[in-house]
């Protein structure tokens, strides 16, 4: 590890703050430098990296409501607007700026933040998954979006947002379901549980519907999930069932797959599993290609 590289890892696993730079301050300065700001709310302005684009009108009604009642107890997180003088640009709490707009709110706290773009987009997507009411799909969407953009890893993310590597590994694997799958999910009539027992059916997109239409359990779309996995697959299926597979693998996994498979010369894959355990599987063809396999691994072990 380079010393460019030792920072960002020690801010991991602080969530929000850890993006911000408050890992080091003693806490006096951290005072100072969370002390929010009063500023007029129409000088605030969504962010144009705020990868979150659905507020629904219940909870922004319920959320305005409490504004009115108690004021807006959190402080919105901004950065100077980078094109109009004197305004900011939202990173975090979009949804509360919203709502303060409905309840008439007229000077709400802000802390100000100096981030790049780059910077911005992280912080608001390392915000939104922390929260509790994002759908699924949101979810996994944010965590890949944290890895393709950021090159977070699946461990990283779990320091970094504060669950499990499982969690994520499993709500990652929501985005190989079918658009009609999650345009349940994004509607909520399926759950999360719902949607990764799918995850096994033959045909998640039949089985989802029939969930829905019957109002299924999370323990009967997993019995009807698994006696349908019991019929044999055809080719096309088992070929799309791979596919599916190496979809919902990080992009470390990959790279381990690639690695052996040219030391070897054979085709590897990896079947993660909950926490650490895993299958690791070598395809050969000829006896002396085993064979050559076993010789390797006896080498390796005398090493």
């Amino acid at each position: 590890m380079t010393d460019s590289d030792a920072p960002r890892r020690s801010n991991l696993g602080r969530g929000l703050a850890a993006l911000l730079g408050e890992d080091s301050e003693d806490y006096a300065s951290l005072d100072r430098m969370r002390s929010a700001k009063e500023v007029p709310i129409e000088r605030l302005h969504p962010s144009r990296v705020q990868p979150r684009r659905t507020f629904t009108e219940d909870a922004l009604e319920s959320l305005a409501a409490s504004i009115r009642e108690q004021g807006l107890l959190q402080p919105i997180l901004v950065r100077r607007h980078p094109e109009r003088t004197n305004d900011y640009e939202i990173i975090a709490g979009e949804r509360r700026w919203r709502a303060a707009q409905r309840a008439q709110v007229h000077q709400i706290p802000v802390v100000i933040r100096e981030l790049t773009d780059a910077q911005a987009l992280e912080a608001a997507l390392v915000e939104n998954v922390q929260r509790q009411d994002l759908d699924a799909i949101e979810e996994a969407d944010g965590y890949r979006r944290l890895m393709e953009e950021f090159g977070h890893s699946q461990d990283d993310l779990a320091r970094l947002i504060g669950k499990s590597r499982p969690h994520i590994a499993n709500t990652l694997r929501l985005l190989n379901l079918p658009e009609a799958v999650k345009e349940s999910l994004r509607a909520r009539t399926l759950t999360a549980g719902h949607a990764r027992a799918l995850l096994s059916a033959r045909d998640p997109e039949a089985l989802g519907r029939q969930v829905v239409e019957r109002g299924l359990s999370v323990r009967e779309t997993e019995r009807l999930a698994g006696e349908a996995a019991k019929t044999p697959r055809t080719s096309r299926q088992r070929a799309a069932a791979e596919r599916s597979a190496k979809a919902s693998k990080d992009a470390d996994t990959l790279a381990i797959e690639r690695d052996l498979a040219q030391v070897l010369g054979l085709k590897v894959l990896i079947d993660l599993k909950d926490g650490e355990r895993g299958t690791l599987t070598i395809h050969y063809d000829t006896l002396d290609q085993l064979d050559d396999v076993l010789k390797r691994l006896n080498k390796a072990g005398q090493l």
